[in-house]
């Protein structure tokens, strides 16, 4: 998004619970529907400015399961335009162009064992 490698992620819309909120975030920006959530990774902040407005954003990280071989369909209206499954052992160059909270927030996910 913007030049950047990131996660998705985003605001909490009223009624919603953190985790609904990450789940619905990820269906939106991944195209991914069939989603099972686990446990929280951890929680980041970053700073961004919005309207002239400094805004320090809290992020609530959680360890998700993809239950379908779906494609991955890329939120283009959020300036998504490219999503990638990568290995754990393959991330170096993507992290390398992205924000210090995901290098963050990966280092403290569980690695995963696909079956």
């Amino acid at each position: 998004r913007r030049g950047k490698w990131d996660l998705p992620k985003g605001k909490l819309d009223p009624g919603e619970t953190l985790e609904e909120c990450a789940l619905r975030e990820v269906r939106e920006e991944t195209g991914l529907g069939k989603l099972k959530s686990g446990p929280l990774i951890g929680i980041t902040y970053h700073t961004y400015q919005e309207f002239g407005k400094h805004i320090l954003k809290e992020s609530h990280w959680y360890q998700m399961q993809s239950l379908a071989d779906e494609p991955l369909v890329p939120q283009t209206e959020e300036q998504i335009t490219q999503i990638l499954w990568v290995q754990a052992t393959e991330l170096g160059p993507y992290l390398d162009n992205s924000f210090p909270a995901i290098s963050d927030i990966l280092a403290r996910a569980p690695k995963v064992v696909l079956k």
